[in-house]
């Protein structure tokens, strides 16, 4: 199969009988660990990954964007700067695109039209954010082609805004800055409250693999709003912002103002703090048994206090750690798996899960071997035929 940048120019001389002048590109993520922490504006802890959404485009002198994507083939959405409507469950994505135009405008910037194929290999539905890989390469190709200048952190500020504003999700800003500033080989440390971010070494040792194990996606994502709104509940009854600025002392002084439940989902938002920036210590210091262990640690949490983890997933988790022991680590992300394990593990983790895990659960997982990766930017050249 070609490459998405391939399929891309191909996708737009079809479309509209002319070659495209520029590509831009945009990766998914994985989130190492912080889980439910950057809508609650704490720390995370992702790396963006070898599997990316590619915009073909060529400029145009009016206002007028038309879009197309091979995920839905023969639909050409189109829109004016600045006129985008009301978001249209007929225009599911191209609703991303236009919050993108509708976040430049009311922030008071002026772009040019665009005409645009969309092509990625990001897997839908997989919780490695293709919503946000869209938004940024998007945002990042009217940057370029407008002579906006935005940096990284802009477009993903813009990106994120038309998202929460726009199509009223009330997102964290961690996908959109991981998939914008993103540095090959390493994880990105984010604040999610001060936008500030660090650069963190991948140990090399480590392969990075993503387990979707074939969960209900709808019912999973119906329990994070959930936990979003529990978490907006908790805020309030506290008196505070967010619950970033919560205390394991104060959690313990206000612990009659919560449930135990509450109590709980306030507790594993703290810890997941703390466990972000430690296993970003880990990181830096090569501790992989740490590392490991601060695994452990957060995916018993997401069960125990957050009760988010599926029996199946749990199933899973539990079979790849027991396997690799401290030679790596694994937890759920996001509704899928992630495992960072030695590199000789690898071929062995794989083989138990395609067989070990249909076994015992009756589903079957889709296993993506990944590798950290640069963040949006202008592919330099158009690829040959």
């Amino acid at each position: 199969m070609s490459n998405p940048a391939q399929r891309a120019t191909k996708l737009f001389v079809q479309t509209f009988g002319t070659k495209a002048d520029d590509l831009y590109q945009a990766p998914g993520r994985v989130n190492i660990i912080g889980e439910h922490t950057d809508y609650n504006e704490g720390l995370v802890l992702p790396a963006a990954i070898n599997f990316h959404t590619v915009i073909a485009v060529k400029h145009r002198e009016d206002d007028l964007f038309r879009a197309v994507t091979d995920a839905f083939p023969g639909q050409i959405k189109q829109w004016h700067f600045g006129e985008e409507g009301t978001v249209s469950s007929n225009d599911d994505w191209a609703n991303y695109l236009k919050g993108v135009t509708s976040a430049m405008h009311t922030s008071g910037l002026h772009a040019k039209g665009l005409d645009l194929a969309i092509v990625g290999n990001v897997p839908l539905g997989a919780g490695l954010s293709s919503s946000a890989a869209l938004e940024v390469a998007f945002g990042t190709a009217i940057s370029y082609a407008s002579q906006l200048h935005l940096s990284p952190l802009a477009i993903a500020q813009l990106s994120q805004r038309g998202e929460s504003q726009y199509m009223c999700h009330d997102c964290g800003i961690m996908d959109q800055m991981i998939s914008a500033l993103a540095v090959e080989d390493h994880a990105l440390l984010i604040d999610c409250l001060e936008l500030e971010s660090e650069t963190v070494l991948i140990p090399e040792e480590l392969s990075i693999i993503v387990i979707d194990p074939g969960i209900n996606r709808k019912a999973f994502m119906v329990q994070f709003e959930q936990r979003r709104k529990e978490c907006s509940i908790i805020t309030a009854l506290l008196g505070l912002d967010s619950l970033r600025d919560l205390s394991s002392s104060y959690l313990e002084q206000r612990r009659d103002t919560l449930s135990s439940e509450q109590f709980r989902r306030a507790r594993h938002i703290i810890t997941e703090n703390a466990r972000a920036s430690n296993v970003a210590r880990a990181f830096q210091h090569n501790n992989i048994a740490r590392f490991s262990q601060l695994m452990a640690q957060s995916h018993q949490s997401l069960r125990d206090d957050f009760e988010v983890i599926l029996p199946e997933v749990d199933i899973l988790v539990s079979m790849i750690a027991e396997h690799i022991g401290e030679r790596g680590g694994v937890r759920m992300s996001d509704g899928c798996v992630i495992a960072l394990i030695e590199h000789e593990f690898t071929d062995n983790v794989i083989n138990l899960v395609e067989q070990e895990y249909t076994q015992k659960t009756g589903l079957e997982a889709t296993i993506h071997l990944c590798s950290a990766s640069n963040g949006a930017g202008r592919i330099s050249k158009l690829p040959r035929k």
